[in-house]
């Protein structure tokens, strides 16, 4: 099994599930315990039960009894329920009219989550511990590990509760958490990320209190309203930010869910830890993949052995929230249902589904931990995100509230006219009829309930799609242009008009990729008793299936150097994908005045499609500059042949190489259209520069000078692309006017600018830093010192020799180019000489 290589940040991510006795009712409300005795021999402080729980408190029957007298809320907490696992969940119920940033802030969004559990201390005290999962053994024998991992992972105390009274038969114990409740801690309010993310400063007493706290069979509901003056407010300010909080307490099951070893070959979140067990000379890191628990029921076990198709004890459910728009509720709940098929490979029918919310139901509510929804937000963000919650313990999903940004439309609308309008005429106005919107908003809502269902994004499904398969009608319609919904594939911008493709070969959708994760992730395996008896088969799983079917390749989003794993491309070859994709760039350019313009409108709608077209064109060059220094991953168990990594093929570099030099450093100026510019201020020759400045960047970093450098030393009678052939590659293309004696014209005198300020950097420059977003964390990466290695050297080298170039094509060149080529001579004898420092 192969370990899950992720960010140690995503230790700490919590996910959600389902729980069996999710739509019980609440409890009907049930009369004080008024025959509980009194007891003479009570300690001090603790008063008999009728004294606390007087006959006027309002009681609520569920995983504890809750009781509300005089203004102060008591738990009544039965012994069998202490030392119990309870996930409490945070979310705000009505926000603050604020700012929002990074999309936080909103109605139904998650703002803390821990594990605690209740237990009794000294002096006839209840304790709240929180639980940590980061370190674990079982091994309790005399010479096992599980003790000295418990000396080593004190529970911290959240909260200490004095006993206010026990029950007549004196299993139960009332404590008071009105305080609690009240008082600002992330147990119950926000997490301090989350708090600081909003500004929010201190909680205004007066201005603050519980609303309700309700019980129910397995979860007890707390709302209270907080307010808070805010950190970013105007001096003198005395209006505070107020929120509505619900947190939910969720009983977890008393013995969980048998796990499941994640394996990097399958993407799924996963949850880790340290295992003090698994190594007998070590440790070793464990992932467990997050996943809904789905059984058969005991009736059908049988039946599922055999391979028949059986429904599950519980099938996972998730709501719509009530204030969707109805007419887009059907593709919610479409995007939800396509995913059945998915889990019929996994040998279960009926295992998934959406419904509206309950009408008229006091026992539903959206912020319910135990109901999965798909929440609509009203608001300006263009986007969606499926989150989920689930036990530490076992990777159980417990619950999914998927964030529906109401501006997402606009989104999709902007990709589709761009990506699309060449082969869908519904898609050349401003206004899409609802059919079309309805169907872009069901794709969206398969990727997200494919989020909640444990699967990570997978950048590399589209790569195992050949090119030309995109413009075969029958193929694409039949098998789609992507095997996995969770690529960002987005549309099949590489079809061109005269394949007559339908919406069948442009949409994303559930494709072999998907249903073969959710069969890793989801088929039961009862002969199995544990993880670790899993292991060899699950492996030999996983090999048999990629070597049957290659579309089953799994590419992380965050395989920076690995061409096939990319965000928004398409097919084998990134570079014949590119140029279809600017073929149709180029039918979509001179027609975007027509279909943006709406009647008694403005601009606005011109500058976001010539925006959206630009920024296309500047991700269709990257996608190809990935190629060059990059490196394929493919990872392998030891009983795989073959390496793991290995350098993309010459042909391949050099292919892109010859694309960037044609349509990055020869200026495309069909993109630069004055009557767009005149019409909405943008300059297309600004997206030109920062796309060239980009690839420049990329090829003069030492990390691919030293890459190159590296891979030409490892494979020595090989053909491989070296720094040295790379560069003159560069240097050819960027200053070919020195070899041909044309002018050097405006644009290109930038770009040569440009290419010289990236040259001095990487052959001076003690570091370059490079992040990339990990889960929960942003990694940094140092490629090494320019000057320590190769890459100084390699560019000092062309810099030289391109010196000597300018200096014979000076006296051939006339006016502002020939005022820009000694400017360039005097440059690099700078930096050369190391008189180009800053002041």
């Amino acid at each position: 099994m192969l370990k899950r290589n992720i960010a140690l940040a995503s230790l700490l991510a919590i996910s959600t599930g389902a729980l069996a006795q999710k739509n019980k009712p609440a409890a009907s409300p049930v009369p004080a315990d008024s025959t509980a005795k009194k007891t003479d021999s009570l300690p001090a402080g603790i008063k008999p039960y009728d004294q606390v729980i007087t006959a006027k408190a309002k009681s609520y029957a569920g995983m504890f009894t809750v009781h509300a007298v005089g203004g102060r809320y008591f738990f009544e907490i039965p012994d069998s329920m202490l030392t119990r696992a309870i996930l409490v969940v945070n979310r705000i119920g009505q926000a603050a009219t604020n700012t929002r940033p990074n999309m936080t802030g909103y109605a139904g969004d998650q703002i803390a989550e821990n594990v605690v559990h209740f237990d009794k201390g000294q002096d006839d005290k209840i304790l709240m511990k929180v639980m940590r999962f980061q370190e674990r053994s079982s091994d309790t024998t005399e010479n096992g590990m599980f003790r000295a991992v418990i000396k080593s992972n004190l529970e911290p105390i959240a909260a200490v509760f004095p006993v206010k009274a026990y029950n007549k038969a004196a299993n139960a114990t009332v404590i008071d958490v009105t305080d609690m409740l009240n008082n600002e801690n992330e147990i119950f309010h926000f997490g301090p990320m989350v708090k600081a993310a909003l500004k929010l400063g201190a909680v205004q007493a007066d201005k603050s209190f519980i609303t309700s706290v309700k019980a129910f069979p397995m979860n007890i509901e707390i709302r209270t309203l907080r307010s808070y003056m805010s950190t970013g407010a105007q001096p003198g300010a005395t209006i505070p930010d107020s929120y509505e909080l619900n947190s939910s307490m969720v009983l977890l099951p008393k013995e969980p869910m048998q796990a499941r070893y994640a394996d990097a070959r399958v993407g799924f979140f996963s949850r880790g830890y340290v295992d003090f067990d698994a190594d007998p000379q070590g440790v070793k890191a464990r992932y467990l993949i997050t996943r809904w628990r789905l059984e058969p029921k005991a009736e059908d076990v049988e039946k599922y052995k055999r391979g028949e198709l059986v429904e599950p004890k519980q099938p996972i459910v998730y709501y719509i929230d009530p204030a969707t728009p109805k007419k887009w509720v059907p593709y919610l709940i479409a995007g939800v249902n396509d995913w059945q098929k998915a889990f019929e490979q996994a040998g279960f029918k009926n295992a998934i589904k959406a419904l509206p919310a309950p009408e008229n139901d006091s026992t539903w509510s959206i912020d319910d931990a135990r109901h999965s929804v798909i929440v609509y937000k009203p608001s300006a963000v263009a986007n969606a995100s499926g989150p989920h919650v689930h036990d530490p313990r076992s990777g159980e999903i417990i619950e999914s509230h998927i964030n529906w940004y109401h501006n997402i439309m606009q989104l999709v609308r902007n990709w589709y006219m761009i990506q699309a309008g060449p082969l869908d005429a519904r898609a050349r106005k401003m206004e899409f009829d609802d059919e079309l919107m309805g169907q872009l908003i069901r794709f969206v809502s398969s990727h997200e309930v494919g989020h909640t269902l444990g699967l990570a994004h997978n950048f590399g499904s589209s790569s195992t799609v050949p090119v030309e398969k995109l413009r075969d009608k029958a193929w694409v319609e039949a098998h789609g242009h992507t095997p996995s919904i969770m690529d960002y594939a987005r549309f099949n911008w590489v079809a061109q008009p005269e394949d007559n493709i339908s919406e069948k070969g442009i949409f994303p959708r559930i494709g072999d990729y998907d249903r073969w994760a959710i069969e890793f992730g989801y088929r039961w395996y009862p002969q199995f008793k544990s993880p670790n008896e899993e292991i060899a088969f699950m492996n030999k799983l996983v090999i048999d299936s990629l070597a049957a079917n290659k579309r089953l390749f799994f590419g992380g989003e965050f395989s920076f150097s690995d061409p096939r794993s990319q965000s928004e491309d398409l097919g084998d070859n990134n570079v014949i994908a590119a140029k279809y994709g600017l073929k149709n760039l180029q039918r979509v350019l001179p027609q975007l005045k027509n279909w943006t313009r709406v009647p008694n409108e403005g601009y606005e709608n011109l500058k976001n499609m010539y925006e959206t077209l630009l920024r296309q064109y500047m991700l269709l060059s990257a996608q190809v500059l990935k190629s060059v220094g990059g490196s394929y991953t493919t990872l392998k168990s030891v009983e795989q042949p073959g390496v793991q990594i290995t350098a993309v093929e010459y042909a391949k570099q050099k292919e892109a190489m010859k694309f960037l030099q044609e349509y990055v450093f020869t200026t495309q100026k069909w993109l630069i259209n004055d009557t767009l510019t005149n019409l909405t201020g943008l300059d297309g020759a600004l997206y030109i520069s920062i796309a060239q400045g980009n690839v420049i960047k990329r090829l003069l970093a030492s990390g691919t000078i030293v890459s190159l450098t590296r891979e030409a030393e490892m494979n020595k009678g090989s053909k491989t692309y070296t720094a040295s052939e790379m560069l003159e590659d560069l240097k050819s293309t960027v200053w070919s006017e020195l070899y041909s004696n044309k002018p050097v014209d405006l644009y290109r005198r930038n770009l040569q600018k440009m290419y010289l300020e990236q040259a001095k950097k990487a052959f001076k420059q003690v570091s370059e830093i490079t992040g990339g977003n990990y889960g929960n964390g942003t990694i940094l990466y140092v490629n090494p010192d320019p000057t320590g290695n190769d890459a100084s050297t390699l560019v000092r080298a062309q810099l030289v020799s391109l010196r000597g170039d300018i200096r014979r094509a000076i006296p051939v060149q006339s006016g502002i180019s020939k005022y820009h080529l000694q400017d360039m001579e005097v440059r690099i004898t700078n930096i050369l000489e190391g008189n180009d420092k800053e002041k």
